[in-house]
């Protein structure tokens, strides 16, 4: 196995193990890995390729595949997703058959309680970094901020969000 498959394999098989709250929990470990660490790619190639695994149909860990695919063509994009598919998947099996064991003690809700916060800050750290990937001046930062305050206190869609950031794209404000 080429060094970058193994590095793909370790790294990926790890995160897996981590993400509490998805694939998109670990994204800040993924962009240190891959921009800062390997250099397989730029911060803005990076944002591009998240942006292109939320916009696909499917599962929001294709991320993981367009980085193994950047990484080390196309095995390296099965091995990548491989890595963190399979570690997961057997400890939620394991995880599942035990929270089921111990369905009446008091420490199985004071576990699901504290995950709670873990994993709001873990997505928390996604955004930080992919803002800080993907906007690059001033009004992109104040879309990007408008955006979260439009989220936080409106309870509207956010395809319009999306329509007006693609607008105000389209006319070369952002």
């Amino acid at each position: 196995m080429s060094p970058v498959l193994g590095d793909l394999v370790r790294h990926f098989a790890l995160l897996s193990l981590l993400a509490f709250g998805g694939a998109n929990a670990v994204v800040p470990e993924m962009h240190r890995t891959a921009v800062d660490v390997h250099g397989w790619m730029s911060s803005a190639e990076f944002a591009d390729l998240f942006a292109l695994a939320q916009a696909a149909p499917g599962p929001n860990m294709m991320i993981v595949t367009l980085i193994g695919l950047r990484a080390a063509g196309v095995s390296g994009a099965l091995l990548a997703t491989a890595a963190v598919c399979l570690p997961s998947c057997l400890l939620t099996f394991a995880v599942a058959r035990a929270m089921d064991r111990f369905r009446s003690n008091p420490w199985r809700a004071v576990l699901q309680t504290a995950l709670a916060p873990i994993t709001v800050g873990l997505v928390l750290g996604t955004g930080w970094v992919l803002t800080r990937a993907a906007d690059h001046s001033i009004p992109a930062y104040l879309l990007t901020a408008g955006t979260v305050v439009w989220l936080l206190t409106l309870r509207l869609s956010p395809l319009w969000l999306i329509a007006g950031g693609a607008a105000l794209g389209l006319a070369g404000l952002v």
